[in-house]
């Protein structure tokens, strides 16, 4: 008899999930990929390291394709509940820690300490794990590796592998297919090459500043500082181009493709924090906290977030226009009055024609405006004379370098996937996630709607819902999802067995649909039943 103990708790499949001899084989090939990456952090010299690169990266995308073509292709088509509870790894066990752990302390090297990854200082070669990456950069942009451009390639390399097995897992919904691809694509296209392609115009007399097209404002808070605002004019027309379409994606683009199709398309389709979450993170979005507390801290972290980022932003453009008043139309006091007047105007809309929409959400809401409408006419009225130190430009904006762009969404936000789920950073603290979240409440055609006749209260939706919305309370009561939180990933719709939700663009008109109860002499029934 067998003294093997089994874990599984499931009574149609007693036996424990095991790995089999492929995939001991293909995780033995990654971990010799990331063996190679190891000896060059050690700063074991290679004699080629172009072809070193290569091993070291096909390796790890060898192994992983074969253990997601092992763990899938076998199974039928279809969601199933693969012991995500019973792994180490993704129940934050011991795996799951020293993952963790692992990210987190790249995350903090990368981010604080790049010498250490043999990034060099003072015109010195690069040396140890950065000088490896130094054939690839010079090929796309003509310059040696950043310890940025050996995140960036990671990244991409992490998306793509990661979204293959993200496509055999969910090869039964079209919609998972598909969107997974357009995450991809803009990785691998917007936010790699075409920014290092970039870098080859650039000359004594032409510059541009590194530029992901795909990065929106608030995301790329940096899009305005002086040097690069310099940089785009210096360009000529490519750079004066940039520079507006930065300007329109954040007044145009935005609102119009939120109303069309709600934050999804950014959150799910295009943006590249989403995109690692939904790809590398899928194996921990079940780990995301469901509870009324994160709820709570969530909305009020993440808009605490976007007011720190419109002060910053405003700080920074309000220091650029002060080197040279005479320069521009755009003095500091009419830039001051126009961003004023643009958030009055937002505000007295929401508060007259949307305030049912949000509720105590509105109150919160203009706590946050007046906050912002008191620092800004104290930048005006104060900083030229006691330069207060919290309104200086710069100290703002290293604040929220180091707190929100380096803490937060790198160490915290991607090294915490194995501990607080794939979406940490998209939920608490995304500034972009805020204002698509707002646009989407507000305005937006999409919606989730469920049939609650059909809800069998199996759970799946809300255990696999990233963003930390108990999708099944509103499949029970039959009532629309309709949530400023909500990424529009699909997967809550990809594990139902009974198909009871489904992501659907309509028209405005009973997007909200709460399910009180009602009394027959407080409502027509039969009008109101006409009307759904």
């Amino acid at each position: 008899m067998s003294n093997k103990i089994h874990r599984s708790m499931s009574l149609a499949k007693p036996d424990a999930q095991d790995i089999s001899s492929k995939q001991k084989i293909a995780l033995t090939l990654g971990v010799v990929g990331l063996f190679i990456l190891s000896l060059a952090l050690l700063n074991v010299d290679f004699s080629n390291r172009g072809w070193t690169l290569t091993a070291s990266l096909l390796l790890i995308t060898e192994g992983v394709i074969l253990f997601a073509n092992d763990a899938y292709l076998k199974k039928s088509k279809g969601i199933k509940n693969d012991d995500v509870w019973f792994k180490s790894l993704s129940s934050r066990g011991l795996l799951g820690w020293l993952t963790g752990i692992v990210l987190t302390t790249f995350y903090i090297v990368l981010y604080f300490y790049p010498h250490l990854l043999g990034l060099g200082k003072d015109g010195n070669p690069n040396t140890g794990l950065v000088s490896l990456f130094d054939p690839l950069s010079n090929l796309l942009s003509g310059n040696p590796a950043s310890q940025w451009f050996v995140y960036g390639t990671l990244y991409t390399v992490a998306i793509l592998v990661f979204g293959y097995k993200f496509l055999l897992k969910y090869r039964h919904n079209r919609y998972e297919q598909i969107r997974t691809i357009s995450v991809m694509f803009f990785q691998l296209a917007f936010a790699f090459l075409i920014p290092e392609f970039m870098a080859r115009l650039n000359s004594d007399s032409f510059n541009l500043p590194y530029y992901d097209l795909k990065n929106i404002w608030p995301l790329n808070y940096y899009n305005f500082e002086q040097y690069r605002v310099d940089d785009f004019i210096s360009a000529g027309n490519i750079g004066l181009a940039l520079l507006i379409f930065g300007v329109i994606s954040i007044f145009v683009i935005t609102p119009i493709l939120t109303y069309k199709y709600g934050k999804r398309w950014y959150c799910s389709w295009v943006c590249g924090c989403g995109g690692l979450a939904e790809t590398a993170g899928d194996s921990f979005r079940h780990l995301s906290d469901k509870s009324l507390k994160a709820w709570k801290l969530e909305r009020w972290l993440v808009h605490t977030v976007l007011v720190f980022v419109v002060l910053m932003t405003t700080a920074v453009i309000y220091t650029y226009l002060s080197y040279d008043p005479e320069k521009y139309w755009l003095t500091k006091g009419i830039f001051l009055a126009l961003v004023a007047a643009f958030l009055t105007l937002i505000f007295t809309l929401v508060m007259v024609f949307k305030r049912k929409e949000f509720g105590k959400d509105a109150q919160y809401g203009a706590i946050g405006y007046f906050v912002v409408i008191i620092t800004l006419i104290g930048m005006h009225y104060f900083s030229s004379d006691t330069k207060l130190f919290l309104l200086e430009a710069e100290t703002l904006r290293a604040s929220y370098g180091f707190m929100i762009g380096s803490i937060f969404s790198g160490v915290i936000g991607t090294g915490f996937y194995p501990i607080l789920g794939n979406r940490v950073w998209c939920r608490f603290g995304c500034p972009m996630a805020a204002i698509l979240g707002f646009q989407q409440r507000l305005f937006s055609k999409f919606r989730i709607t469920t049939n609650g006749g059909q809800c069998i209260s199996c759970g799946n939706c809300s255990s696999y819902c990233e963003m930390g919305i108990d999708v099944r309370a509103y499949a029970q009561k039959g009532e629309n999802i309709v949530r400023s939180s909500c990424v529009g990933c699909g997967i809550c719709s990809a594990v139902c067995p009974r198909g009871v939700l489904k992501l659907e663009n309509d028209s405005m008109k009973g997007r909200i649909n709460p399910t009180e109860v009602l009394l027959g002499n407080d409502v027509d029934l039969m009008d109101l039943l006409n009307q759904k």
